[in-house]
């Protein structure tokens, strides 16, 4: 079964002030999970997203199209990337989430993905 673990997490003062050792620390935590995945034979993408101050939301209200600058919701977390996994089910999924290097400072959702008849690829 498929799943998308998606990271949310504050999205400022994340890095600032690090230094470049620590970025690079930081960074290389990202790397080996992307190895672990791969090393599972899970990982079937994933990708980091820009700021939800880059982010367009799109509504359609009584055939009008309404967008407005940012995310629906107001929270202090947000939706900052995510991975698509395939598991042989939940529990592995979730081993998965557990796994993230930000899962300590903000939370990961782990959502099936809907599989249909006809492929929609």
């Amino acid at each position: 079964m498929r799943y998308l673990l998606l990271i949310y997490n504050e999205e400022t003062g994340q890095m600032e002030g690090a230094s470049p050792e620590q970025q690079a620390a930081e960074m290389q935590k990202w790397d080996d999970y992307g190895k672990w995945l791969t090393d599972k034979g899970w990982i079937r993408g994933g990708d980091a997203l820009q700021t939800s101050a880059q982010a367009t939301t799109v509504r359609l209200r009584k055939g009008e199209t309404l967008t407005t600058d940012g995310p629906f919701a107001e929270t202090k977390e947000q939706l900052g990337g995510y991975y698509e996994v395939e598991c042989q089910n939940l529990d592995q999924a979730i081993e998965a989430a557990s796994r993230i290097p930000s899962v300590g400072t903000g939370s990961i959702e782990v959502r099936p993905i809907m599989e249909f008849d006809t492929p929609h690829k």
